[in-house]
Order: C-alpha cells, then sequence, then structure tokens
C-alpha cells in the first residue's frame, strides 16, 4: 500500500523538477540569445540585403543611408534626449555650442510623444506672444512636430535674428489650437528678478525677500548674490526663491545658488552612471553662506537645474519646497565624436541628491503640495511677465487680475509662521533667565 502511494508522489515530484527545469532552460537560452552579438547581427545582415534587394526603390538607397538610419532608429528608442548624428548635424552641433544664435525663448521638452513647453524665458519673444507652460507644439512652419526628437526641434526653432517662424499651437487646457508667428531674436535676458519682474529687489511684508529665478545662465549665480546683497542691507527676515517654470540651464550655476545657502564641502549634487569616470561630486564653495528661514517655490515646469537647487536645499532641510511635482529631467548627455565625422549624444549618468534620491523621471516632490488649476497657473504666469497682462483683452485682463497666487501666499504664511514662533521663542528664553546669585566660598 504504502509502494503505491511513493510511486506516483515520486513521479509528480520528477514532473515538477522537469517543468520548471524545462523553463528555467528555456529562459536562460531565450536571455542568452539576446545578449548573443553574432547571431543579432547575423538577423540585421540579413535584413539589410534583404532590403538592399527586394526593396521597390533600394536602388536610391546606399548602405550608408540604410546603416545611418538603423543607428538613429537605435539610438532613438532609448530616451528623448540620446541621438546619433550625422556629420552635417554633428558640425551644426558644434557650431551651436561656440556661436550666438537666434531663437524664440522656448524651452522644450517631450512629454509622451507631444513637443511640449516647459517654459517660455521671460522678455523673449513666445514670452510676449502669450505661449504658456504646458503648451503643445503641434507644428512648426506648417509641418508636423509629432515624435521629433529635442534636437531636430531645436534645429527648426531657432534660426537668425529677425527671421521669423510660425508655431501651431494646441493649449491642453482649453483645446484650442492657433498659430503664432514669432520674429526670433539673439536670446539674452536677466535670469533673476524681483517680484514686480525688475531688478530692484524690495523687501515685502514682515521682511521678505522674493527673488525668481528663469532659468540657470551664465551669470545667475553673480545675479542673485547681488540681489541677495541688496535684500540683506535691508534686513531680509526670510526669503521666497521662485523656481516655477524654470526650465534649468547650468550645473555649475546651479551649484553656485545653492553656495549661497549651505556650508562649504556641503554636497549638493552628484552623478553616477555604467561607466565610473562618470561619477562626480559637486560641492558648495561659500564661507559665509546665507541662513534664514527660506521657502523655494516649485511647479511642472521647473526642470533640470532647477530640481538640482530643489533637491539640494531640501535634502539639507536648508528650505521648505511647496508648489508642485517638478518636472523629472536629471540626465547628462555626453558628446561622443565618431568616424566620418558622426558623432553621438548619449545619456550616460544621472543626477542625484544628497540623499541620493534620482531626479530623472521622478521629480522633486514638495514638502507642502499646493496644486493650481491650469488655468491660474496660466494666469500667474501672465502676471509675472512685465508687459504681457496690458496685451489682453480687458475682459481676459481682468480676470487674469483677479486671480490670487495661492501657492506664492502659502510660502508668505509659512515664513510669517516661522518668524513669529522665532521672536515668540526668542522672547520666551529671554524671560526666562534669572540673574544668578554671586558665587560664595566658604572658610
Amino acid at each position: 500500500m504504502k509502494k503505491r502511494l511513493i510511486y506516483p508522489a515520486l513521479f509528480t515530484v520528477l514532473a515538477v523538477n522537469l517543468f520548471f527545469g524545462a523553463q528555467v532552460y528555456l529562459h536562460s537560452a531565450e536571455a542568452a540569445g539576446k545578449n548573443d552579438v553574432y547571431s543579432n547581427l547575423h538577423l540585421f545582415t540579413l535584413v539589410l540585403e534583404r532590403v538592399r534587394e527586394d526593396y521597390v526603390d533600394g536602388a536610391k538607397l546606399s548602405y550608408q543611408d540604410l546603416i545611418y538610419g538603423a543607428l538613429k532608429g537605435m539610438i532613438g528608442t532609448l530616451d528623448p534626449h540620446s541621438e546619433f548624428m550625422d556629420a552635417q548635424k554633428f558640425d551644426e552641433l558644434k557650431k551651436e555650442t561656440e556661436g550666438s544664435f537666434g531663437g524664440v525663448g522656448i524651452q522644450v521638452g517631450v512629454r509622451g510623444d507631444y513637443l511640449t513647453v516647459i517654459t517660455p524665458m521671460d522678455g523673449t519673444p513666445a514670452a510676449r506672444a502669450g505661449i504658456l507652460p504646458g503648451d503643445r507644439i503641434v507644428k512648426i512652419n506648417g509641418k508636423d512636430s509629432e515624435r521629433l526628437n529635442l534636437t531636430e526641434a531645436v534645429k527648426r526653432l531657432r534660426g537668425g535674428a529677425g527671421t521669423a517662424v510660425t508655431l501651431t499651437i494646441l493649449r491642453p487646457s482649453t483645446g484650442v489650437v492657433k498659430e503664432y508667428t514669432l520674429k526670433r531674436e539673439n536670446i539674452k535676458v536677466d535670469t533673476v528678478r524681483d517680484i514686480n519682474g525688475k531688478r530692484e529687489f524690495p523687501l515685502g511684508e514682515n521682511k521678505i525677500g522674493y527673488v525668481r529665478l528663469s532659468q540657470f545662465g551664465e551669470q545667475t549665480g553673480a545675479e542673485l548674490a547681488g540681489a541677495l546683497k541688496k535684500l540683506k542691507a535691508q534686513g531680509m527676515q526670510g526669503l521666497i526663491m521662485d523656481l516655477r517654470d524654470n526650465p534649468g540651464g547650468l550645473l555649475d550655476q546651479a551649484v553656485e545658488v545653492c553656495s549661497d545657502f549651505i556650508s562649504r564641502g556641503t554636497l549638493v549634487v552628484s552623478t553616477e552612471g555604467r561607466d565610473p569616470a562618470e561619477k562626480h561630486e559637486y560641492r558648495s564653495s561659500d564661507d559665509h553662506p546665507l541662513k534664514v528661514p527660506m521657502v523655494v517655490l516649485v511647479n511642472g515646469g521647473s526642470a533640470s537645474a532647477s530640481e538640482i537647487v530643489s533637491g539640494c536645499l531640501q535634502d539639507l532641510k536648508d528650505a521648505v519646497i511647496v508648489g508642485e511635482q517638478t518636472f523629472g529631467k536629471g540626465s547628462v548627455q555626453s558628446i561622443i565624436p565618431l568616424p566620418n565625422g558622426c558623432g553621438l549624444r548619449l545619456t550616460t549618468a544621472k543626477y542625484y541628491t544628497p540623499s541620493h534620491k534620482v531626479i530623472h523621471e521622478k521629480g522633486i516632490t514638495p514638502d507642502v503640495v499646493v496644486p493650481m488649476s491650469p488655468e491660474d497657473t496660466q494666469a500667474v504666469f501672465l502676471k509675472r511677465t512685465p508687459g504681457l497682462v496690458e496685451t489682453l483683452d480687458p475682459e481676459q485682463r481682468e480676470r487674469v487680475n483677479n486671480v490670487e497666487d495661492v501657492q506664492l501666499e502659502r510660502a508668505m504664511d509659512l515664513l510669517k509662521g516661522i518668524s513669529l514662533f522665532t521672536s515668540r521663542e526668542a522672547s520666551f528664553r529671554k524671560s526666562a533667565k534669572v540673574q544668578l546669585p554671586e558665587k560664595v566660598t566658604e572658610n
């Protein structure tokens, strides 16, 4: 009887082991096939030759055409920021980094398959025309922009100062599609401004200062230092740094901005990639950082360097972050020259905050989440862009002027509360002091 029970049980165990063993083998074989360079290259050459022989217009194709097309497709599947560039495009990239070029003042990113405005820069043709963060660029000069990579989009948007470009814009919040014909300019604007869009930096109620950083350009650190000097001279007791709709910019300027508020040698941001050479740490360089209660405002248009700054100050408890989840652009692109004059722009590392939180595709989550509707966000953007409200019709102007900036108001309330608590604590400590008697020595 026992044997009758044992044999089926053994058979069942063996069958189960055989089944799972087969599954493991098949999975391993599949993984090995995916990583077998020779078999996959063999497949590639078979397809290459079949296209050359049988494609209806194959006589018009060269091997270079097909290989370059394959490389563009391969790199294009990695992420929106990586790209294979032929010799002409690589040469254009080198010229762009060396010279000065005209544009309309739009920072763009890819969200899904849509070319999306991260933010128009203050004082530029795009900002003056009323283009807003979140707008989708459907067409550039009448040509569809869907699935357009960033490099090609920037190339179409840029051009000589005085030339025109026509953008077809879809505003998701309203569903309205509108064309804007903009005249390109040499883009150079102040990156640090006060609450009135100027560079006067008056001190507000409760001695609270306000600075808005529209991007991180070559002079942002110096401009911010000048603004802080003006505010400190007036007796500033708290600071609001507005990074909303700031698309980022230069890494060294982000580090310089953080250095104004944290001690020398403190980690600001680090980069890490698969290559150990991509591991770098960037640290503060200021011996006399400013120490006042601070709130940093962010939203979905805050990207790259803005996220480095807000992530650093949040991790180190040097500021309260208020607003909405940031964009999530935290990757490093390396430019790699290739044979035949070609080049490769490849994402090789990611940025990490001091506590080693990844920024890319995650963004920075505010300490205090204060949501705003797209309509109110756009209205606030219009109000803080000098001269733009005056271009609206009376009905639109009234609506925009009546919108309250609830994120800024929350930041003000937080700093007022901190100031009140600090003054009460100081008063309590002062009143609690007791005059001690002189020490008496007994003989």
